[in-house]
Formats: C-alpha cells, sequence, structure tokens
C-alpha cells in the first residue's frame, strides 16, 4: 500500500507574518512551522503503515527552505520526501498549487492520497478537493477518522455536532482535521536518520502534463486586492453621564445585543 500525504510550510502567525509588495505573503522572511491539518494528515498514514506496511511518501510544494519541513516529516517516520520547488511556481493560488501538486502525484503511485482540510495561511479548503478533481479521485473530506477495508478507506466524516461513515474504493484522497489524533514527536534517532536520507527535488520542467498557463502568480485567477497584518478596530461609541444613566446605557445594549 502506498500513502502520499501533502503537507504545507506555513507561518507560524506567534511571530508575525510579513508581505510581499504584490500582496502574496513573504515565507522567506518568516519562521515556519507544518500546518497543523496536514502533521494530522501525516501522523494518520504513519499509522497506516503500522497497520498494513504502507510506504509514506511526504510531498510539498515550496521554498528551498521547506526541506527543513520535509526531514522534520522523515524523522517523524515518512520513507519519502519530495520538494516541488519552482520560481516559476511562485505566488500559486489554490488553483495553481492543486493543478501543479496533482502534475506531480501523476509522476507516483499511490493507494491513498492525503491531504490537511485546510492551511493556517489560508483557510480555503480548497486545495486538497480540487486535486482530486485534477486526478479524478473520490474525495471524502474532514475526516476525523480513517480505516482501510478491503480495496477502501472508510472514513468518519465530522458534520456540525454529529459524523457520517462514507466510503470509497482505492485510490482516493481524504482531507484531515487537526483534531484526527495527536502526532508523535521525532525521535532523535529518526532525526539522524532523517538527515541521511534523500529528499527528491523537483522543478517545473519535471512536471509534464502541467499547463503553464495554470503555474505561479500568473497562473492564478484569484488576485489580492489588499494585504495588511493588522485588523483596525473601529472607534466605538462613547458615552457621558453620571453612573446611574451609564448603567442605564449600558444595560439598554445589552438588551440590543440579546446578552441580557
Amino acid at each position: 500500500m502506498k500513502v502520499i500525504v501533502c503537507i504545507k510550510q506555513v507561518p507560524d502567525t506567534a511571530g508575525g507574518v510579513q508581505f510581499n509588495p504584490d500582496g502574496t505573503l513573504n515565507r522567506a522572511a518568516m519562521l515556519t512551522i507544518m500546518n497543523p491539518d496536514d502533521k494530522a494528515g501525516l501522523e494518520a498514514a504513519l499509522r497506516l503503515k503500522e497497520q498494513y506496511g504502507a510506504e509514506v511518501t511526504v510531498v510539498t510544494m515550496g521554498l528551498p527552505k521547506a526541506d527543513d519541513m520535509l526531514r522534520e516529516a522523515l524523522a517523524m517516520g515518512a520513507d519519502k520526501a519530495i520538494l516541488i520547488t519552482d520560481r516559476r511556481l511562485g505566488g500559486a493560488d489554490t488553483w495553481a498549487t492543486s493543478s501543479t501538486i496533482a502534475a506531480g502525484l501523476r509522476n507516483l503511485d499511490y493507494d491513498l492520497v492525503i491531504t490537511g482540510r485546510q492551511a493556517i495561511d489560508g483557510d480555503t479548503a480548497q486545495v486538497g478537493p480540487q486535486i482530486a478533481e485534477h486526478l479524478g479521485l473520490p474525495v471524502i473530506s474532514y475526516a476525523q477518522d480513517i480505516k482501510i477495508e478491503g480495496d477502501s478507506v472508510v472514513v468518519q466524516r465530522q458534520y456540525e455536532d454529529r459524523y457520517h461513515v462514507l466510503k470509497a474504493k482505492l485510490p482516493a484522497l481524504v482531507t484531515c482535521l487537526s483534531e484526527l489524533n495527536d502526532p508523535r514527536y521525532m525521535t532523535p534517532g529518526g532525526i539522524f536518520d532523517a538527515y541521511e536520507k534523500e529528499v527528491t527535488v523537483w522543478s517545473r520542467d519535471d512536471l509534464k502534463d502541467l499547463d503553464d498557463a495554470n503555474i505561479g502568480l500568473a497562473g492564478s485567477p484569484t488576485k489580492i486586492a489588499k494585504a495588511s497584518d493588522k485588523v483596525r478596530k473601529g472607534a466605538g461609541e462613547k458615552f457621558t453621564g453620571s453612573p446611574d444613566e451609564l448603567v442605564e446605557v449600558l444595560v439598554g445594549k445589552f438588551k440590543e445585543k440579546h446578552i441580557i
């Protein structure tokens, strides 16, 4: 069984975010982490490895420094790692990103593709389902539990205050919630092993079934009109009067907002 996990290096928002003049994130200047939903997806794949002897390959599209995140995945237990990186791919929106990653996955054999539900730097939840559409795969999203039964994947899909149990024939794609599990830590031995392994690097030229009209900033139909790292708050309302009058005003506002 071969499992591919798509992971993404995202800004560590605790360290603040920075933008380029065109409104895209300045990823090279920010501290980064593995996207939480993707990390849960990786843990799910590693558990399938333990249960069924699956081979786990992690794939990412990003800057060369994403090598560090891939080695973290290797240290956690992934078998192989692939980095898709090229200046021509920069500034991609969800359409361009999913088109590029799908082209990369066409170079690989797989039974199951796992992605995170969404990335914390975009919150669109679009890339996973879009990859499935490009590849013609059935997709089950918002997974809170994953099992393999024969030639099918069985997923508990989160749905408001309950869950649905869905089954899809392999190959298929599943998007995972960060609540799916508690990802394991890297081990010292795993870290040493990770830096002895080779990370495969692909450029645009290694992706054969891909139209240049669908890559990078130029191939992204979504355009950012304005970006800011600070949310401005309104001035609010100011009231004057005696303490009794202000209490009356405050109680009135609470009632207006149905707080009391």
